[in-house]
């Protein structure tokens, strides 16, 4: 069988979304990585996911469901004891969200020690885009963060791009100190970073230009810092608000789908100007519907799409 060619792999954790009892949902998907993974693919790029699930029920529906997506799961391992993690959401009226987890015995916590990951990062070294995040690291033990971290390292090496996103939750780190350590252990190994101008300021106090001197500094020159609402700094210093303004009905996958829009975007060899206005035209479609990934019209994606392929 011939190996396939991914244009993005995306590193992380898939979790279980439980909802609001008054959304009129069941149960859904999330997990920062896996909903830019979702996105891109949607898109019509050639996507991967490097996780582990497990062999319970939730994990098999997810991983039926993402080769419906069209998600490559070949780098999707199986853990023979943990399960999937599970997340809850609460959201408020104005569409901004708390998060519950129990995500203490995830699968991909592990998926760096499971049998078969030599060879899927292998795979995901080729990738032209490896997208990862500081959740993708908080969730992994010390050695699993250092084989991240060189993977990335080998994907740069071989003429590929790596994009990180410092999404911080301050519950998976024992100190804002350690999320500072590794979060700059990753920038200096990104191409395009993506960070969250409050996320930076709850590490540690910042402002808008030193947050973006300080990416660049470490290595990382395409550097767009998310402003929420205003928008986002593009890597020249100019701020770039959103095309429309919406009522948003559920933030929590907003910034993953601007990741997704950008990085669609950046493959189809679009200017960062341009790159961000995808980033904010998907992020307003999906925070106009409930949940973290949720079915978009197609016509969504169909300007994120490749060129046909020969």
């Amino acid at each position: 069988m011939v190996a396939p060619a991914f244009d993005v792999v995306c590193v992380g954790e898939a979790m279980v979304e439980l909802a609001d009892a008054g959304a009129g949902r069941g149960f859904g998907q999330g997990g920062d990585a896996l909903n830019t993974a979702l996105h891109v693919a949607r898109s019509g790029w050639r996507t991967g996911f490097l996780t582990a699930l497990g062999n319970d029920p939730f994990s098999q529906d997810l991983r039926t469901g993402w080769v419906a997506e069209g998600l490559d799961v070949s780098l999707v391992l199986a853990h023979p004891t943990r399960a999937v993690g599970l997340y809850a959401i609460r959201t408020d009226g104005d569409g901004e969200r708390s998060f519950h987890y129990w995500r203490d015995a995830s699968a991909a916590r592990d998926m760096f020690a499971l049998p078969g990951m030599a060879a899927a990062v292998a795979l995901a070294e080729a990738a032209r885009v490896l997208v990862f995040s500081l959740i993708s690291l908080a969730i992994l033990p010390v050695e699993g963060r250092r084989a991240l971290l060189d993977l990335a390292a080998r994907v740069r090496a071989r003429g590929g791009l790596v994009a990180f996103d410092g999404n911080y939750r301050p519950r998976l780190w024992p100190s804002a100190g350690e999320a500072a350590s590794w979060r700059d252990a990753a920038i200096a190994r990104a191409d395009i970073g993506f960070p969250t101008l409050q996320d930076e300021d709850d590490i540690s106090p910042t402002t808008l230009e030193a947050c973006a001197s300080h990416w660049q500094r470490l290595g990382c020159q395409e550097v767009i810092v998310k402003l929420g609402a205003r928008g986002c700094r593009l890597p020249d210093g100019t701020i770039l608000p959103p095309p429309q303004v919406v009522r948003p009905v559920d933030t929590s996958g907003a910034g993953d789908a601007f990741n997704a829009g950008y990085l669609a975007a950046r493959l189809q060899g679009l200017a960062p100007r341009d790159c961000g206005l995808a980033g904010h035209r998907l992020a307003a479609a999906v925070v106009q519907q409930a949940g973290a990934i949720p079915q978009l019209d197609r016509a969504a994606y169909a300007p994120l799409a490749p060129a046909t392929r020969a």
